[in-house]
């Protein structure tokens, strides 16, 4: 299934997303999100693939509408492809190199296998649950994380934090250096690789997360909510995340977060 997966993802991205890039128009949804031809060209690519190879399986895509998505949430299925065409439409609209096609399989409300594909890079980041994750076909090893806070990078979005939460990592920053760079699925891939080490988003949906957390977890990575909770939930509302490349850095930063 991963290598078919794979392939059909990184013709979509190659096909699709590359040709377009910074040359389309973008409008805004009625949830106020962008969407541009691109991410709908992918969905239906991508969707139509799904359906005919694995019919028995239901899908959630990001670019469905809203009434049809809140039918997906309620289907009583134990297997469902969730799926976002273009994981940071904003920048790819803006010719800013750094989006991704994010595909995960959820099983029993968790993911079971994850897909995220950045053509910019011809980066194709995979996991299968209990089996590791893996970069182009090798296994994701990190052995040089830092081990303290003060010498991590930390990816943030302060626009979703509320003002005390926000205030807090502004006035008593405790990392080595601060990034956002926009989409969330390949965030967690740069997290499980080793790029940025901690992270912390104020509110994403089941299709920023469900492939991303999946290969940051299988990579040796950790993450819950701002609650302390699982931030994977099969339904529409938003999860917050706060997450770590290692165990010992999302320790670390979950106690900062909380004090």
């Amino acid at each position: 299934m991963i290598s078919e997966l794979v392939a059909c993802v990184k013709t979509a991205g190659i096909d699709y997303l590359l040709p377009l890039l910074n040359k389309v128009k973008r409008r805004k949804k009625l949830d106020n999100s962008i969407v541009t031809a691109a991410d709908l060209a992918v969905d239906k690519y991508i969707s139509q693939f799904l359906s005919q190879r694995w019919p028995e399986i239901a899908l959630l895509s990001e670019e469905m509408s809203m009434d049809t998505r809140a039918r997906q949430f309620k289907l009583d299925t134990v297997k469902m492809w969730c799926l976002d065409p273009l994981d940071g439409t904003t920048n790819f609209a803006a010719g800013a190199p750094y989006f991704a096609i994010s595909l995960a399989l959820i099983n029993k409300n968790r993911s079971e296998l994850a897909v995220v594909y950045d053509p910019v890079r011809d980066e194709c980041f995979t996991a299968v649950r209990d089996q590791g994750a893996q970069l182009n076909g090798e296994p994701i090893d990190n052995i040089n994380l830092p081990t303290q806070l003060s010498q991590a990078i930390a990816n943030i979005d302060f626009k979703r934090l509320d003002d005390d939460r926000a205030q807090q990592v502004i006035s008593n920053p405790v990392y080595y250096s601060q990034r956002n760079y926009g989409a969330c699925a390949l965030e967690f891939c740069w997290l499980a690789t080793g790029r940025i080490h901690l992270y912390l988003h104020g509110g994403m949906k089941l299709w920023d997360y469900a492939a991303g957390s999946l290969i940051l977890t299988e990579a040796g990575g950790a993450h819950c909510t701002l609650e302390g909770e699982p931030i994977f939930n099969t339904e529409s509302q938003k999860s917050s995340v706060v997450a770590a490349s290692s165990v010992i850095l999302f320790d670390q930063w979950k106690n900062y977060l909380s004090s």
